[in-house]
């Protein structure tokens, strides 16, 4: 195998990787806020900015198209289609770990969805993390956020996902 075929499996061996370890992440702090929250019960964490509140959310942010589940069920399997499609692509480490913490926040949510009530490919997600009131959410979306926000200056500042930087560069 070429060194450089070597590098390429690299970028996707370190995205799957960013992408399991923020999938365990996320379904490890759901799991906690399960065994350790009760739905109501508000538990302050960071003062009253950051505080504890277990809340099961059938739409997205703010409860946005509570009864359209099965919407972000479809979206967060395209987007993880979508995502594995492209990793093979990528050829940046930057790209690559921002990606996997997308996929893995998306699969993260998606998990919920499907195996959570009231049913298969409607359920609700386990959110916990109340932020000043503002929302309500996990460490899937705190992914999925930040990876976004990431995409968009790794635009900003030109950086390809598909294109290795050269000497010249």
């Amino acid at each position: 195998m070429s060194p450089k075929a070597t590098t390429h499996r690299g970028y996707l061996t370190l995205a799957l990787l960013t992408a399991i370890l923020a999938l365990i992440t996320d379904q490890g702090t759901k799991m906690w806020a399960l065994h350790a929250l009760q739905p109501g019960q508000v538990r302050p964490l960071i003062g009253n900015f950051i505080s504890l509140q277990l809340v099961f959310n059938p739409g997205a942010a703010f409860s946005f198209l509570a009864h359209s589940t099965w919407i972000f069920t479809a979206i967060s399997i395209i987007i993880t289609i979508a995502i594995l499609w492209y990793l093979p692509r990528v050829r940046s480490w930057l790209w690559g770990i921002v990606l996997g913490l997308i996929l893995g926040g998306a699969v993260g949510n998606l998990i919920d969805r499907l195996i959570r009530p009231p049913a298969v490919g409607q359920g609700h997600v386990v959110d916990f993390l109340n932020w000043n009131g503002w929302f309500i959410g996990n460490i899937a979306d705190i992914w999925i956020v930040g990876g976004a926000a990431a995409i968009f200056l790794l635009t900003a500042f030109n950086i390809s996902a598909t294109e290795p930087k050269t000497k010249h560069d």
